[in-house]
């Protein structure tokens, strides 16, 4: 990705059941799903913003997030692709993924979403042990993964992620190994490793789980760090591991700060519009986002990022990267000074959560930092 590009963030905001760890906008479908109406009112709602914003930057990569994208079927998809590349500049490399929970998906779809154009996927695994699949509310079984990235390579896939959780209720250091081992063994050109953590408004945070102590997590996190650098996976983000040139490039243009177009029921956007950093977001529930959209009803809400934040929320996701970032990415991305930059930072570097390069231009997190990211960033909000 380049700031010459645009990305595009597509919600599908329905599941066959709600985790009892997740906090995105996803609803339990109640009744049978009408692609055809809610492909529609994405179109309309691309519209709408293209009226408005009108970015004219060409698309290089589309990610479909929910919920659940592939309850969708690869024809819905394909007509959706068509319609949005009658109204967008694709890139010719553009990358386009969709999540996949492998228990949501008929296995002959892979042929028909390939078909379609979409050319990356991400499979939710979480866990391949059945116990914690079942404790973490997942509907599918550790054999289903392996069937559906099987699938998907018989029908041509070559480029896909695997997601898996750790510090899961009870688990063990071994555990957490074993089931990074049974990912890496499906060679996965990407693999996300995040750990569980409780969110406000989720059904763990009203039931909390024992989840292992934080010595057994940091161990944990270590030993995956170790495991997949001997498999040749290369770390360049907090949680993202990947092959060489296999890194995610939508993931890669929000965590340094670039521009996308959110679309869908509860989606996000962030532009920058003339130097000035807009976040807009998308009315939440999907019948009241439909029923809107059809009444011709704006859905979107937004904020001009204040410059007193700006910092915040560029270190928020450029922090995150192994390599970190350059001063001048930073003063490009923010329209903040190197001065305002450095002084920010000053006390993170003391600490020595940050490092600074003087020879290279960059920062960037170190190890110890990693720990203390959160600690980072509060500071670097306004008092």
């Amino acid at each position: 990705m380049t700031t010459d590009t645009l990305s595009l963030y597509i919600h599908f905001p329905w599941c066959v059941k709600k985790c009892p760890y997740c906090d995105f906008n996803s609803h339990e479908l109640k009744s049978e799903l009408d692609e055809n109406t809610y492909t529609k009112v994405l179109i309309k709602d691309l519209e709408n913003d293209l009226a408005i914003h009108n970015p004219n930057k060409p698309i290089g990569t589309i990610f479909m997030g929910g919920g659940t994208p592939s309850l969708f079927s690869g024809t819905a998809m394909g007509q959706l692709l068509r319609q949005l590349g009658e109204r967008l500049d694709f890139a010719p490399d553009i990358e386009v993924t969709m999540e996949v929970n492998p228990g949501a998906v008929e296995h002959d779809r892979f042929e028909t979403y390939l078909q379609a154009g979409i050319n990356r996927l991400s499979f939710g695994a979480q866990s391949f042990n059945d116990s914690q699949l079942k404790a973490l509310g997942r509907i599918h079984k550790s054999r289903n993964i392996s069937g559906a990235v099987t699938a998907a390579r018989r029908a041509g896939y070559q480029n896909f992620n695997i997601d898996l959780m750790y510090g899961l209720p009870g688990q063990s250091v071994n555990e957490a190994l074993n089931d990074c081992q049974q990912a890496i063994d499906l060679s996965p050109p990407h693999l996300s490793l995040y750990q569980l953590t409780i969110e406000p408004n989720t059904l763990f945070d009203k039931y909390p789980p024992i989840l292992p102590p934080g010595e057994t997590s940091e161990q944990i996190q270590n030993r995956l760090i170790c495991l997949t650098q001997e498999n040749e996976y290369l770390r360049y983000e907090v949680s993202a591991y990947s092959k060489p040139g296999y890194q995610s490039q939508h993931n890669l243009n929000y965590w340094e700060f670039g521009d996308y177009l959110g679309i869908g029921a509860g989606a996000h956007s962030k532009l920058n519009i003339d130097g000035v950093i807009k976040r807009i977001w998308k009315q939440k529930h999907p019948a009241n986002y439909m029923k809107s959209l059809r009444n011709s009803v704006d859905v979107a809400n937004s904020k001009v990022v204040p410059t007193s934040e700006l910092l915040f929320e560029f270190a928020m996701n450029a922090l995150r990267l192994t390599n970190g970032f350059h001063l001048s990415s930073a003063t490009k991305a923010t329209g903040l000074s190197r001065a305002d930059i450095l002084t920010g930072l000053d006390n993170a570097i003391n600490q020595n959560w940050v490092h600074y390069d003087p020879i290279n231009d960059r920062i960037k997190c170190t190890t110890f930092g990693y720990r203390f990211l959160d600690e980072i960033l509060v500071n670097l909000l306004p008092d």
